[in-house]
């Protein structure tokens, strides 16, 4: 730990949110205007970043990408404890058992307290990247659902045309249709790399098998 810089020991971490944090910042100021494009349409009067930032139209494109993101990694996350695929760096080996299967051990003294607690914290701890999963999707769904129904309403109220209740909106295509837009294209992205990991390399990325490895070896 002394070795290595904080930048070096934090590095994937800080530059991923370096670049959300380019990527939202662009998303916010592009759909303030694509917003703003639409209330002109209807002769309505623009709105402000700070107002832009509580719209159906903010809360419909952020959370819409977010729930899908995390439906994801929940399904990721918990499928790869059961299912294979031969020879993919992102599969566990057919038959042997890997470090991860392994039952937590309590004595060990640098065991995080979860795992020293035992009972029911254990339990828990032992599903908590799942159940964070699942429950991050959840969160999103309902503020995707929210903001897409409060951006359905305000273009209801510039056509001139009633505004709907949340349940009667649910039963209409439109939620849906953003859903599962979004949702495939998160699962073919898994199926890219689970496949594309058999026959490709990428040196010295632990997303790859070593570049002189078979393409039947499964395991990363």
């Amino acid at each position: 730990m002394k070795k290595h810089s904080f930048f070096y020991r934090n590095s994937l971490s800080i530059v991923l949110i370096v670049l959300f944090l380019v990527s939202i910042t662009g998303q916010i100021f592009t759909g303030l205007r694509e917003h703003n494009e639409e209330l002109k349409e209807y002769g309505a009067a623009p709105v402000a970043l700070s107002e832009y930032l509580t719209t159906g139209h903010f809360f419909q494109a952020t959370f819409e990408n977010w729930e899908s993101e995390f439906l994801q990694m929940a399904m990721y996350v918990v499928l790869t404890i059961f299912l294979r695929q031969q020879g993919s760096s992102e599969s566990k080996p057919l038959d042997e058992e890997e470090e991860v299967d392994r039952k937590p051990d309590p004595t060990r003294k640098d065991a995080p307290w979860p795992v020293r607690k035992g009972g029911f914290t254990l339990a828990l701890y032992k599903h908590s990247l799942s159940l964070a999963f699942a429950f991050l999707f959840l969160v999103s769904f309902a503020l995707h659902a929210n903001g897409s129904l409060s951006n359905f309403n305000e273009e209801q109220v510039l056509k001139g045309k009633p505004v709907v209740s949340l349940s009667d909106y649910m039963r209409q295509s439109r939620f849906w249709f953003e859903s599962f837009q979004n949702w495939q294209s998160e699962f073919v992205a898994v199926i890219s790399i689970v496949v594309l990991s058999i026959f490709l390399r990428q040196y010295r990325s632990p997303e790859s098998k070593p570049v002189d490895a078979p393409d039947s070896e499964t395991g990363g």
